[in-house]
């Protein structure tokens, strides 16, 4: 987890957002979503979906949209 937070630190990315378990990625940072005011993709993963900012985060608001290939599911 740590190698891929800081290459998508270094690749300038503003977060990194997840759905999985808080108490286990609360570890590394990760925090509800719509703590900072990221909405979750689907509404119904609730504090289950989750972000860590990056030092390029600037306060980005909104809903979450993942990856075109990922999205395809």
């Amino acid at each position: 987890m740590h190698a891929v937070l800081g290459a998508a630190d270094a690749l300038g990315e503003p977060l990194v957002g997840l759905l999985g378990n808080p108490y286990y990625y609360g570890r590394f940072g990760f925090v509800p979503a719509r703590s900072v005011g990221v909405a979750a993709p689907v509404p119904a993963w609730g504090d289950n979906f989750q972000v860590r900012t990056l030092s390029r985060y600037e306060g980005l608001a909104g809903r979450f949209r993942y990856a075109e290939p990922f999205d395809r599911f």
